[in-house]
């Protein structure tokens, strides 16, 4: 992957690349059948741990998933997933996403950067060519979903995706307590106000169910999210309890479906998934 997009001498070339980025843009977004932008209004409510779990949920059913990583500053999804690797380039010198598993691929650009703990600092204009480079340079063939994991709030990424991506779909993800409501709803406003469909809302660390005596404890409160979701006229596409193993495995880039895969969290990803499913009509 080249730089982001830069001004050449020969204003003649500059206009030739853009047509050429346009065109490969609109190539690549034809053979995805559905983009679904992961949204919240602030963070540590659980967003990339969201998208990483229901992408790896969508593969298991068989379907052929992508998650373009799209959180500049903090591009966890490969660590999440245990990637470590650089992105190597094909024949047609197009960037080959980390392969998960055959039916999950990933690009970040934690994956392009030599040293992982170097701090991008980029302004608005750099990131919206990247982004852009994200879907026009990268080989991601015929998937049925792109998730796009996106940073906290409404800034530069959230907006670039929405202007390139013009039938992308918003799943904003929160946590119970007001203080994430309250940042949500800003959320649903930015996806009205850009003319994004929100698929629907998720609530994430909704209850933890203690290990000793099997109680469960509303460390965040509870129901705040579908509460929301019904006052903003928004769609309630399920909760997700809170379980230490799941931050355990995502520090360590293990899969917990994999591992506890009968767990309230393991069922919770897959009943989300079969929502977005119906849906999305697949």
């Amino acid at each position: 992957m080249s730089k982001p997009q830069q001004i050449m001498a020969n204003p003649n070339e500059k206009q030739r690349a853009q047509d050429q980025q346009e065109q490969d843009l609109k190539q690549s977004l034809f053979r995805i059948k559905n983009k679904i932008v992961v949204m919240s209004g602030k963070g540590g409510v659980g967003k990339t741990s969201t998208s990483v779990n229901l992408a790896i949920a969508l593969s298991k059913k068989g379907y052929q998933v992508g998650i373009m990583d799209v959180d500049l500053h903090g591009p966890d999804v490969p660590r999440m997933l245990g990637l470590s690797t650089n992105l190597d380039m094909n024949e047609n010198r197009k960037l080959v996403p980390l392969a998960y598993s055959d039916k999950l691929s990933v690009i970040s650009i934690e994956s392009l950067t030599p040293d992982k703990d170097n701090a991008i600092i980029w302004r608005g204009p750099v990131k919206y060519s990247a982004i852009r480079q994200f879907i026009a340079d990268v080989e991601w063939g015929d998937l049925d979903f792109l998730i796009i994991d996106s940073p906290p709030g409404t800034g530069d990424e959230p907006l670039t995706v929405a202007q390139t991506i013009s039938d992308a779909k918003a799943l904003i993800v929160t946590t119970p307590q007001e203080v994430s409501l309250a940042d949500v709803r800003k959320s649903i406003n930015f996806c009205k106000t850009v003319k994004m469909d929100i698929l629907g809302l998720v609530e994430n660390m909704s209850g933890f169910s203690c290990p000793h005596c099997g109680e469960t404890i509303d460390m965040f409160g509870t129901g705040g999210g579908e509460r929301t979701a019904a006052a903003m006229g928004i769609g309630f596409l399920g909760k997700i309890p809170f379980d230490q193993k799941l931050v355990a495995c995502g520090d360590s880039g293990t899969c917990y479906q994999e591992l506890y895969e009968e767990t309230p969290v393991s069922r919770a990803y897959s009943e989300i998934t079969d929502k977005m499913i119906r849906l999305l009509k697949m």
